[in-house]
């Protein structure tokens, strides 16, 4: 009995650690693999005309290794992300105006006004430099976004994401500032006192006032000494409002005042059972960011997913006419990769994937154009020929120090990450087996030691389906996406304005009249 237990227990191990051939792989799977393909290429339609509806999806920090890595990691070698069949891919460089490798809010600032910005800036051209107070508050140097290009045109506009809701990202969208740190009052210093505070500039200046549906976590930056629990914890490294302010109570009564419907939504009953026909929505989840969908509360007191809020975003904006611009913002993947836990940057990217899949079934490619890109990369690696099957949160054997490494690595990584020590006067790297490299917690292996990891210069994806979005079809500047935005829905600088084309055509049939008149009289 005993034997027939250890050959069972050997022939497990056996098929566990070697990789099982697949016999659908060979050259008849490949051969209709490639002849599917070419079928789906020739099948594919361009769709010209204009999209009433946009929506840009970001998944902040995403590159090609983490796009890579979490596919397999979530869906198989052979499986894709909700995106990766989108018929109408580009390549975009993101360096900033001033740094190879950029930042969040000077790529968000690219991708949303179509100008290349400082680092650590939003919503202002190269004129500005970081910190510079005085040069940001000349209006030569704000940027209009799309944001502002969508209003102008009467379409509805929204935001969503998994950060603050005054973070880097969504900031470029309506902000001015010469600091992204300048989220609330208490991080501006002196020199910059004449300077608004990005949670101000959200709810009472154009054109964040205006935006319907505003959904993600920073009630720390909205209103001051707000209570700090394990379930819902204060981002103490960031800027928590100490003024006394409640900027959601004077957002309230904007709406009040302007006598617009309106509701406020603090968890997940509130989200669940919103009000579609509510002109204003406004959903603070957190008081810093959100929680990463795997550790989230559920329950009806807890933080919602991207998935909820961009379906119930999208469902919120179908009901204006004129259509709708909504950007939606996986922001935790860089908050992951920041820390050096590669597996919680892969979950994000899971979730981000289905809150895609999940918007797909709810809008019409016919008149919705639909983006998926990133603002950066970061030094993420898979690498040391892993076999299929092992997955990527393994481990491979070192040809040189007979020890395993990662297979995911970072280029930089904070202590937690940089794993060398000295024994014998001799550097050494411990072995990652004898830890669970799949456990949340786990942090890859980094080559350099650093304060965090830090984001990669490499170009990202930009994946497009709806009208125009064959535009999308070569190396691209970062700062396209918006031109490609406003030519599709015809706002901003493409904008084709109802009154004008009206005014215009009247001007034409009293000149045809008079030109009639003067011949008739002739």
């Amino acid at each position: 009995m005993c034997s027939i237990i250890l050959l069972l227990v050997i022939l497990m191990f056996i098929l566990q650690t070697v990789p099982v051939y697949n016999s659908k792989e060979g050259q008849g799977y490949w051969k209709q693999e490639g002849a599917d393909e070419i079928s789906e290429a020739l099948n594919q339609r361009v769709i010209e005309g204009t999209a009433k509806n946009v929506i840009v999806f970001i998944a902040d920090g995403m590159g090609m290794t983490t796009m890579t890595s979490s596919r397999i990691y979530g869906k198989g070698e052979n499986g894709f992300l909700a995106w990766e069949k989108f018929n109408n891919v580009g390549v975009l460089k993101v360096y900033s105006a001033n740094k190879l490798v950029p930042d969040s809010c000077s790529t968000a600032t690219a991708l949303f006004s179509g100008v290349k910005a400082n680092h650590k800036t939003s919503g202002v051209d190269a004129t500005v430099d970081v910190d510079d107070c005085e040069a940001s508050l000349k209006p030569e140097a704000h940027l209009d976004s799309i944001m502002s290009w969508a209003q102008e045109s009467g379409k509805g506009t929204g935001f969503v994401t998994t950060t603050r809701v005054t973070h880097a990202t969504p900031s470029a969208l309506y902000a001015h500032t010469p600091n992204r740190n300048w989220e609330c009052e208490s991080k501006i210093p002196q020199s910059g006192s004449k300077c608004e505070d990005i949670a101000k500039q959200l709810i009472q200046n154009m054109p964040g006032k205006k935006i319907q549906v505003i959904m993600g976590g920073g009630r720390q930056c909205l209103q001051s000494s707000v209570p700090d629990s394990a379930a819902d914890p204060v981002d103490t490294w960031s800027c928590y409002s100490k003024d006394g302010r409640d900027l959601i109570e004077d957002w309230k009564k904007d709406k009040e005042n302007n006598k617009y419907s309106y509701q406020i939504l603090n968890n997940n009953k509130d989200l669940q059972n919103l009000d579609l026909s509510k002109e204003y929505t406004l959903g603070i989840f957190a008081n810093g960011h959100l929680k990463y969908d795997y550790e989230r509360d559920r329950s009806d007191q807890g933080m919602p997913s991207l998935s909820n809020m961009t379906e119930k975003a999208v469902q919120l904006l179908q009901k204006n006419k004129n259509g709708y611009l909504l950007v939606v913002e996986g922001g935790l993947v860089d908050q992951a990769h920041h820390r050096g836990h590669a597996r919680k940057a892969l979950e994000e990217v899971i979730s981000f994937s289905d809150a895609i899949q999940k918007t797909l079934e709810l809008i019409n490619f016919n008149d919705t154009l639909v983006i998926i890109t990133s603002d950066h990369s970061h030094s993420l690696l898979l690498t040391g020929y892993p076999d299929r099957g092992q997955g990527v949160l393994s481990s491979t054997l070192s040809a040189m120090d007979k020890i395993p490494f990662t297979s995911l690595l970072y280029g930089t990584g904070g202590p937690n990450n940089y794993q060398f020590g000295v024994e014998n006067e001799t550097v050494v790297r411990p072995d990652p087996t004898k830890n669970d490299t799949t456990e949340w917690e786990y942090s890859q292996q980094a080559v350099v030691l650093n304060d965090e990891v830090t984001h990669s210069g490499a170009d990202v994806l930009v994946f497009a389906k709806g009208p125009m979005a064959h535009l999308f079809n070569a190396v691209h500047e970062q700062t396209y996406v918006a031109y490609v935005v406003a030519y599709a829905a015809k706002i901003g600088p493409y904008r084709t304005n109802g009154e004008s084309t009206q005014y215009y055509c009247n001007c034409y049939l009293i000149l045809l009249l008079i030109t009639s008149l003067i011949i008739i009289l002739k």
